[in-house]
């Protein structure tokens, strides 16, 4: 199959949703199919273009077999929900003139990955141009994220019209996937029928990340983090809808309990904040994001994986970081309410704490640090169900099976005719 991928974020992006678009692509094209991707220079976690890149740029270039042009995107310095709407639209016009050439090359399935919906429209149109299937694969929901995180204001008149523009682009694609039944259930809330609807969750290398055979101590000195603690770890992007504050009191409430050592790994708008906040307290550390081959060594040298998630976001997102927690054979703890994507799944191998609920996260994380075999099967929990539901081999083998009867689908309704 000739395939044309439309997304923000690509590889060499090694977090969020740039990481899963490389890895599909490079899936693909391993599969034997021809894959290209339109995309933005590399920019994520840091809000920053990566060396060797220029933001104002077109470029072309090969990567694993898939074939990659790069179009100018404009990254703020700072971002926040006023400055995101220039960002998201420089790479949508930017990139409209190369997503429609690729019409010239007639891929048979134009996949477009949201966020960002700005860019949709376009690979709806090349789509339709070429008579390409369009599937559209929603990793956020970036208004309704945005709306209740606050950060599109009050004016009901711009909701509604963006609410209403959402739905006419979610019910214009032939197929929309998404990454958990929590979010699955949106979209049929927003008007997408349930036969053109489809689960397509993350995943995660589970021959990347393991347990290691060693204990976690013999790791720590690669860190510069204390052999003897308990050491709780939150590995993953510092953004306001983290909900990172729940760890900072946390912190200090556990303050008398030297045990307990929290390590606070990686990037984001919210981490200046966080570091202000616990200056003081010898119980937290920071850690920069780490590259992937430093990984699975980070993962396992926690006693703890923590994953804080903010009340009114946990049904939003179903956190890629939490695959990777529980591929590590460690004992998850996180802050979701029972029912959310979150939720259902940590209730079975670990343990759930309600969002906001600071007594009861330190009661937890207490009898954790006291409970080593406790831990140890939570963990050994963890993995087992990741490994059976969540492995990378699994997840993108069904996925291209299932984009191969979509294609055989049009090509049997041509027949047809």
């Amino acid at each position: 199959m000739r395939i044309l991928i439309v997304g923000l974020n690509f590889h060499p992006e090694f977090t969020g949703i740039g990481k899963y678009t490389g890895e599909m692509a490079a899936f693909l094209r391993a599969a034997g199919h021809k894959v290209r991707v339109v995309t933005a220079p590399p920019y994520y976690p840091y809000w920053k273009v990566q060396p060797g890149y220029r933001w104002w740029a077109y470029r072309r270039e090969s990567w694993s077999g898939v074939e990659v042009y790069r179009c100018p995107l404009w990254v703020p310095r700072h971002p926040s929900g006023v400055k995101r709407i220039p960002h998201l639209l420089s790479f949508a016009l930017s990139s409209l003139p190369v997503v429609l050439a690729q019409v010239l090359w007639g891929p048979q399935i134009v996949l477009c990955i949201a966020p960002s919906l700005f860019s949709a429209p376009f690979a709806l149109l090349a789509a339709r141009l070429c008579g390409a299937r369009a599937w559209l694969h929603v990793q956020d929901f970036e208004l309704d994220a945005a709306a209740q995180l606050g950060l599109i204001g009050s004016d009901r008149f711009l909701a509604k019209w963006a609410a209403r523009g959402e739905r006419w682009l979610l019910r214009a694609f032939e197929r929309v996937s998404t990454i958990s039944e929590r979010m699955l259930a949106r979209l049929e809330g927003k008007g997408v029928r349930p036969q053109r609807a489809s689960l397509f969750p993350n995943w995660v290398d589970t021959q990347a990340v393991f347990p290691l055979p060693y204990g976690p101590k013999s790791l720590r000195k690669e860190f510069g983090l204390p052999a003897d603690k308990v050491i709780v770890l939150y590995a993953g992007n510092m953004g306001v809808k983290q909900g990172l504050e729940i760890l900072v009191e946390a912190a200090g409430g556990l303050r008398k309990n030297s045990a307990i050592h929290f390590v606070l790994c990686g990037e984001g708008s919210a981490r200046a904040g966080l570091e202000r906040a616990t200056r003081e307290m010898r119980n937290v550390q920071f850690l920069p994001l780490q590259p992937p081959e430093k990984l699975n060594r980070l993962l396992n040298v926690a006693d703890i994986h923590i994953l804080p998630q903010r009340a009114d976001a946990a049904d939003l997102v179903m956190p890629s970081k939490l695959l990777g927690m529980l591929a590590s054979g460690k004992a998850v703890v996180a802050t979701a309410k029972p029912g959310t994507g979150i939720g259902t799944v940590v209730s079975q191998v670990g343990m759930l704490v309600p969002p906001g609920d600071l007594p009861a996260l330190c009661e937890t994380l207490q009898e954790l640090a006291q409970l080593p075999d406790l831990r140890t099967r939570l963990g050994q929990k963890g993995r087992a169900f990741v490994c059976k539901h969540w492995s990378a081999e699994h997840v993108l083998a069904g996925f291209e099976l299932r984009l191969r009867d979509f294609v055989q689908a049009r090509s049997k309704q041509y027949e047809l005719e």
